[in-house]
């Protein structure tokens, strides 16, 4: 079985972790009110998908 024969430092392991970063969310444009919202998701300010009413925003 492979053990390592060193502690691997601090410094190594966040040298070969630099390229696990966190990605920006992709933001569309509502349709109906122009706001930023998530792509293939209900508008939270409007309520709406696709040019449909799903969500009534008032009652929440």
């Amino acid at each position: 079985m492979a053990v390592p024969k060193k502690r691997t430092s601090k410094q190594r392991q966040r040298k070969r972790r630099t390229h696990y970063k966190a990605e920006n969310p992709t933001v569309q444009t509502c349709e109906k009110c122009g706001d930023p919202r998530r792509p293939h998701r209900v508008c939270p300010s409007c309520g709406h998908y696709r040019g449909e009413t799903v969500v009534d925003v008032d009652a929440i």
